[in-house]
Parts: C-alpha cells; structure tokens; sequence
C-alpha cells in the first residue's frame, strides 16, 4: 500500500478535532454527579462503540481477538488499565484548569513521552534517527516541546491574571490542575505503548482484510483494559457517595431529562473514540515514520483544544500580555507539526 504522510496529518487533524471537543456534551448534563457522567461515557468510549467499529470494519473481529496472542492480548490490556488512572485525572484536571491547559499540558507530556519510550524498549531509537528526515522531525519534536512550556507559562499568567480582578471568584487553581495534568500526560503515554504492544492483532486484522482498519481490532483490547480500571473505582466511588441513584429516577429527575443526560454522556464517549478511528487510518499512511505517529496526533489535539477553549470564553478576562503569550504558543505548536509532516513527508520520499 502506498503510503502518504500528508493524508495521515490532515486524518490526524479530524481526530484532533473529535478529541479536543469530546468533553464538551458534558456542560449539558443536569443534575448529574461527575462520576455518573465519567461511567456513561467511558462506557461508549472504551466499550461499546469500540465493538461497534470493530465489528463493521474488520473481518472476523472477534474470531481475531480469540486467536491473538496471550502475552499480547493481556500486556495490551493491562497497559490499558495503567491509562485508566491517566483518564480520570485529565477529567479532574479540566474541572480546575479549563481544557485549553490541560490539553496542552497532558498532551504536550504524552506526545513526547508516548513517541519516544516505544523506541527506547524496542531498542531502535538511534536507527529511526538517522533516517533521511530525522533531523526535520526531531526539529519539529523540540518546537512542540517549545510550544507547550509557552502555553503552561501562558496558564499561570492566566491565574495572576484573574486573582487580580477584585471581587472576583476564582475557581481556577493552576498548582492543583498541573499537578493532574501531568500525571494524566505521563499516563497517556502508556496507551500509546498499549497500542504498540497490540500492533500484533492489528497485523492479523491486515492479514484478513481489514485494510487501513487494522488498528480497530486493538483497540478495544487497550481501552477495555481502561475501562475496568475506571468502572470498579466509580462504582465503589457511586456507593461511598451515593450517587449511583442518579441512573434512576428517585432522585427527582424526570426521564426525559435521564434520557438526554445519557445521550449527552454517550456523544462525548463517542467522540473520544472517534479520535482514535481517525488516529488509525492517520497510522497507516505515515509509512516509514509511523513512529511520530502519536506526537502529530497529540498536537492537533492541543491545538484544537485552544480553539474549543476560546470558544467557552476560557480566556476572556486575561490581559493582553497573557493573551500574546498564547498565541506565540499555538504558532508554535502550528509550526512544530508541519515541520514534522515535512519531515516524515521526505523520509517517505528516499
């Protein structure tokens, strides 16, 4: 198959654009906890619409997970349950710091983090790095890493920004939201590795005909893995608080309104995974340079998730110092993923 690094950026894109929005059904769910929201959606994220895509896009879906390999199928699935933990802290991170930051800041750290550690253990670091192109991308890697310290410098001039607007409340909590942030970054990366790991089971999904959905037949090994994490610690978290009522209606909600807060809950689980369909059918295209295939998906996830975050007003009280310091900043996020596609694009080429 003909690889082409400039369809997998622009398929990239279109999952950057999925995944930066995902959160935001959440604003029109009432009256419901944000444990009872996270279930929903991790449910149709990392469960249903998993299965549902598998099944419509790869022959023998379930005949191939049966037949994947033990070590692969459950390291897979236990890296998935390590992201797990990384999931719920991006969610809380968001309530403290907004998405704009915590996209840029969790992502920024995966991108990285999630591009690099696959080398280091299989061991092909140097030999990836001295490919024709390597030096573009390693390049556009540094403007990325660049890019993200401007938007977390961005954020804590954000945080001055608003304590000094008197009689103001401020909800917004920098040290708190970093703190989350990056634990949710450096977790983030295990999925990726989950995904690597899995790469067997893709390789057997190509094999019976799955074509550019290879990567659906993994999926749902990795993001099972984080679904059971998530599940068991809000169900025990649903009976210490006793928010687990709020699926019915003893509460005092009508049905119409559990009707609505479920499918708000299972647009934003379906957008989170939609990111990841795109993400596969990017993979594929990228040929040689696969492997800067997770820092190009993270950094479209930034950028869009700026966009979304202007959207919501997120800074609209911040002076106009803190406001350039943004925008330097997504430039040069803007920057370090076309050098990258450039990059990849001439590696393709030799």
């Amino acid at each position: 198959m003909q690889s082409n690094p400039i369809l997998g950026t622009a398929l990239y894109a279109i999952g950057g654009m999925s995944a930066s929005s995902c959160y935001t059904p959440q604003t029109k769910v009432k009256n419901w906890s944000w444990g009872t929201f996270w279930l929903v959606q991790a449910l149709f994220a990392w469960i249903i619409v998993p299965i549902i895509i598998g099944m419509l896009t790869v022959p023998g879906f379930f005949d191939i997970l049966h037949r994947a390999p033990a070590n692969v199928f459950w390291g897979a699935f236990l890296l998935g349950a390590v992201y797990g933990f990384g999931g719920m802290s991006f969610g809380l991170s968001i309530k403290h710091i907004g998405y704009s930051l915590t996209y840029t800041i969790a992502i920024g750290i995966s991108s990285v983090l999630g591009t690099l550690t696959p080398l280091l253990l299989n061991g092909r670091l140097v030999e990836y790095f001295t490919r024709p192109g390597s030096g573009i991308i390693i390049t556009g890697m540094l403007l990325s890493v660049v890019g993200v310290g401007l938007c977390g410098w961005a954020g804590f001039k954000k945080e001055t920004d608003l304590q000094k607007q008197v009689g103001q409340t401020i909800s917004f909590k920098m040290s708190t939201g970093l703190f989350l942030a990056i634990i949710a970054g450096v977790l983030s990366a295990v999925f990726n590795l989950s995904l690597e790991h899995g790469q067997p089971i893709s390789d057997m999904a190509a094999k019976a005909g799955a074509g550019n959905f290879e990567g659906n037949a993994k999926m749902i090994v990795s993001t099972s893995g984080c679904f059971a994490v998530n599940f068991v610690w809000f169900i025990v978290l649903g009976i210490r608080q006793k928010t687990l009522k709020e699926f019915t209606v003893s509460t005092g909600l009508s049905r119409g309104r559990l009707v609505k807060n479920t499918l708000w809950s299972a647009l934003a689980g379906t957008l989170w995974f939609v990111q990841f369909l795109f993400y596969g059918l990017g993979h594929v295209q990228m040929g040689n340079y696969r492997f800067i295939s997770w820092v190009l998906h993270m950094s479209m996830l930034i950028f869009f998730s700026f966009g979304i975050g202007m959207i919501m007003k997120e800074w609209k009280n911040v002076s106009k110092n803190t406001y350039t310091t943004l925008i330097i900043a997504l430039l040069t996020l803007v920057v370090s993923f076309v050098v990258m596609t450039v990059g990849s694009y001439i590696g393709e080429q030799i």
